[in-house]
């Protein structure tokens, strides 16, 4: 009887591995231990990139509230508390986007946050 390999699977699981690292530099694209290692690592860094971000929007659209409180003579954490009492339910994505594209629409929600805090 003889041998078996099973080796169509067997080239099917190595060319889709290679497929998977097609675009790597040097061996890490041609051999399949190098490649399996490469892509492993990519797809572990992919997973955390995807996390991180949700951070760094996060952070980047707080920054530029804060940038455009500035000039009303508010700060951020006055702005959000402001808002927070007045129970306008605008994210953080969307405010930010409004402070640049809609000034005066910004100038009014800050008015509401402000007369919240005084109150």
């Amino acid at each position: 009887m003889p041998r078996a390999t099973n080796a169509p699977a067997s080239r099917q699981r190595r060319k889709r591995r290679l497929t998977l690292a097609k675009g790597f530099y040097g061996g890490r694209s041609k051999r399949f231990r190098q490649a399996t290692e490469a892509v492993d690592r990519a797809m572990v860094q992919a997973t955390k990139h995807r996390k991180e971000r949700k951070r760094e929007f996060r952070a980047l659209w707080i920054t530029r509230l804060a940038a455009a409180c500035r000039p009303h003579e508010i700060t951020y954490s006055r702005l959000i508390e402001g808002l927070t009492k007045a129970g306008i339910l605008l994210n953080r994505k969307m405010l930010s986007e409004i402070a640049i594209h809609d000034p005066e629409g910004f100038a009014s929600i800050v008015g509401l946050a402000k007369a919240q805090i005084k109150a």
